[in-house]
């Protein structure tokens, strides 16, 4: 249709699952299955040959064990062969002497055991030789990994440095125009006045930039006395104070409007009180 299309986690999932079938590849689970944090590619990867050092280890230590149980069955059948050898030695030495030698140069269990051992052995060198260039490469890796994040982190200071110089250079040049102009100050109280009294932008544009006067109805709310109040047919208007030439005040009907308020508070009060009065005349009580 030639309409894009938010792909969601579970349409990225499904993707993943086609591309591992169709790949013939392993499907990775996900952190709900695992119960694990994703991790950046540089970290999973040492996590991966961590875990295939662990797997080197292990095996170096199964080999270990595997050469020290040879070495004593090799410890035993030399001994083995003492013994015979001594037994064979009170009959005739010259066959005994000759016999020991065959079975301890040419034996079969004895050479295979032998070869054994050295194939264990070098097994282990190899493990240990492996072992050694995953420690390089994985020491390689971490150094990497931390100029990245040097890098990054030196590009983040410059732009968080950047940006406060902006802001410095922003706030002299608004602490100028104040200056300049008196009345720019009162303008920007005035707008903030406008918003929360509860007026739209275009509202605000005519009253302040415009300097037009308003006729509306509707509610308007206090942050002083944090109350909605009813107005009908009023009319609104941003005025110089008559006290103060640099300063402007919001009226209402030509009433400054924090004084319209405080009205307006106090004959809630007082209706309050009123109907007070007569709910407890109502149910017989006296004051």
């Amino acid at each position: 249709t030639g309409k894009s299309r938010k792909l969601n986690d579970e349409d990225m999932a499904t993707m993943q699952t086609l591309a591992s079938d169709i790949l013939l590849m392993e499907r990775g689970q996900t952190k709900a299955v695992t119960g694990k944090e994703h991790l950046e590619r540089n970290d999973f990867i040492i996590e991966k040959q961590k875990a295939e050092l662990q797997r080197i280890e292990e095996t170096k230590r199964h080999k270990e064990q595997q050469v020290s149980l040879a070495e004593q069955e090799l410890k035993q059948v030399k001994a083995e062969i003492r013994t015979d050898k001594l037994k064979s030695a009170a009959t005739d030495v010259a066959t005994a002497i000759t016999s020991s030698v065959g079975s301890l140069f040419g034996s079969g269990k004895l050479k295979e055991l032998e070869h054994n051992i050295e194939q264990l052995h070098q097994e282990i060198a190899n493990r240990d030789k492996a072992t050694d260039e995953l420690k390089i490469q994985m020491q390689q890796m971490q150094e990497q990994h931390g100029r990245q994040i040097r890098n990054l982190q030196g590009i983040h200071n410059k732009e968080i440095e950047a940006k406060d110089k902006e802001i410095s250079r922003l706030n002299t040049l608004l602490e100028k125009a104040l200056c300049w102009f008196p009345l720019l100050k009162e303008m920007l109280r005035m707008e903030k006045l406008c918003y929360v009294t509860g007026f739209t932008k275009g509202m605000v544009d005519s009253l302040l930039y415009k300097k037009e006067a308003l006729r509306c109805s509707g509610k308007i709310y206090s942050e002083e006395y944090r109350q909605r109040f009813e107005t009908k047919n009023v009319i609104f208007k941003i005025e110089r104070s008559p006290i103060n030439k640099n300063k402007l005040m919001l009226t209402i009907n030509q009433q400054p409007i924090s004084e319209w308020f405080k009205e307006q508070w106090e004959k809630l009060q007082q209706h309050l009180r009123n109907s007070v009065q007569k709910e407890q005349k109502s149910r017989g009580f006296r004051m």
